[in-house]
Formats: C-alpha cells, structure tokens, sequence
C-alpha cells in the first residue's frame, strides 16, 4: 500500500524540466489563443450579425452564411482564387523542382545562385507587385510597340484575359523561391551510394529521377504542395497591388474582397461570415491533400 502511495505521489511530482517547458510553453499558447483563435471566434460572432464596422448591430443568425452561397460575387472570387491557386502549385512545383536538380549539380558559384534565387523571398509582396505593374504598365507596351508585337503593346492589366496571368507571373516569381530551397534541401538527403548503385543497374537520366530520386524527395514534394497551395488560395499582395480585382472584378481573389467589402464597403458581418467559411475551405484542402499525399508516400 505504501509502495502504490509513493508511485502515485511521484508520477504527479512535476520535474524542473517539465516547469520550465510549461514556463515557455503558456505564453506561447496565450499568444496563440489572443492572436489566432480569440479573432477566429470574434470573426464567427460577427458573422451571425450585421455589423457594417462601426456603430449599433443586430444578430441575424445564420442569414450571411445562406447569403454567401447565393452571392454571385462571392461566388466569381471563389472561381477565379480557385483556379489560381491551381495554376499556381502546378507551375511554381514544376520550376522549383527543375531549378533544384539543376543547383543541386556539382557546378561553380552553386551557393551564389542559390542566394539569387532566394532574394524573390526576402522582398515585400506589395513592393515586388508595384514594380511589376510599372513593367507591366509601361515596359512591356513600349516593348511590344518598338518591337512590332502585338500581344505586348496593351497592358496585360488592362484585359480580364490576361490580367490573372500577370498575377500568376508575378506570384509564381516570389513562390519559387522557398520551395527551391525546400526542394534543395530534399535532394541533399538522397545518399550518394544509391546513385552509384543506380548506376550501375543501368539507370540514368529521366529513369533515375523517377526511380530514385523522386520516391525519396516525396516528403518535401509533400510539403511544397501544402503549403504552395495554401498560400495561393490567400493571395492578396499581387492582387492589391497589381488590379485591386479588376478589370471587372476579374481578378478579385476571396481575401481580396473579404478585405475591401469588409473593411470599407460595409459588410464587416457578411465578410466576416464569408472569412469563416474560407478558413474551413483551406483547412479542409489541406487535410485531404496531406492524407492523400502520404498515402502515396506509403505506396511509393
């Protein structure tokens, strides 16, 4: 009985180390939880209300959140979000990927390049968006002019054809980057021995990439789908600073419109609603791309 009162008494005894990881650990969760979830929270209450941002509001219940799906704008946001975000993890993995292979070779100056690569990263999205509509606006056109071509002399800003493609250009210039190094630091973790004994069996080139190395690198491939994809659905630098959704609201990405609607069109409650619902959407896409990703993994 004694021996059952001391295990007991030692199993709730707290060590030092234990206190000192709960020392870090509280204000983190507390920060967390004021920063993360108390405005999540707040997002969802406001969005079972009409608040316009300032003044008196009403509870409405679920009235935005039915409203949302039969908002023609809302739903033209969601279309046009989605498919740049497809368009997006197909063309930033592709050239990623091909960049890494390349400055993964034994070649001269490889960590300077790697460092070039990287500055699109280190830039700000709206300083890097500003830049590009001026190229976009007055290079390009006074290009295509001198040069004779026709596709370059209007702005590709000023067509809602073209106008997602300079986003994507744009986007896809400042994505690439980290999911090079990502990618990069994948191919470093492929031992050396398997090449050689690839070698030997007689694979190279196109057949060793699929063979060897793509089925070792598929945690980071993983990785740079995830978080590639959840960063495009969120796109808002490009579009605030290259279109402001336009022309014709062609090019307004959902934290676009949550952000203009919201903040200084008087629908702080419905785009309230509307940002609730959007964080469901990109935790869900994320779950079902980890859960079918690493059962690939598994199989390879």
């Amino acid at each position: 009985m004694g021996k059952e009162k001391k295990k007991v008494r030692e199993i709730k005894t707290w060590s030092k180390n234990d206190k000192i990881f709960l020392g870090f650990l509280l204000p983190v969760l507390a920060l967390f939880f004021c920063f993360n979830t108390l405005p999540l929270i707040k997002g969802f209450y406001y969005g079972l209300t009409n608040f316009r941002g300032y003044g008196d509001y009403d509870f409405v219940g679920l009235r935005n959140f039915q409203d949302l799906f039969q908002d023609i704008r809302v739903g033209k946001s969601y279309l046009f979000t989605f498919k740049y975000a497809i368009v997006m993890t197909i063309l930033v993995n592709v050239i990623s990927l091909i960049l890494a292979l390349g400055l993964n070779r034994d070649i001269k100056g490889k960590n300077t390049l790697r460092g070039i690569y990287f500055v699109p990263n280190i830039l700000g999205g709206l300083v890097v968006g500003y830049i590009f509509s001026f190229l976009f606006t007055y290079i390009l056109p006074a290009v295509g002019e001198a040069a004779g071509i026709d596709f370059l002399k209007n702005s590709m800003l000023s067509s809602t054809e073209t106008a997602w493609i300079a986003i994507v250009i744009v986007g896809a210039w400042q994505g690439i980057a980290m999911n090079t190094i990502i990618y990069i630091s994948g191919l470093q973790t492929v031992p050396e021995e398997v090449y050689e004994a690839c070698m030997l069996d007689g694979a190279a080139g196109i057949k060793k990439f699929f063979k060897i190395t793509f089925p070792l690198i598929v945690p980071f491939f993983t990785i740079n789908l995830v978080l590639c994809m959840k960063n495009a659905l969120m796109v808002f630098d490009q579009i605030m600073s290259l279109t402001k959704g336009g022309p014709s609201q062609s090019t307004e990405s959902i934290s676009y419109l949550i952000y203009n609607n919201g903040m200084s069109g008087g629908q702080f409650g419905f785009q309230s609603a509307n940002a609730f619902v959007f964080f469901i959407v990109i935790v869900v896409i994320s779950f079902l791309q980890m859960k079918f990703l690493r059962g690939k993994e598994e199989q390879l």
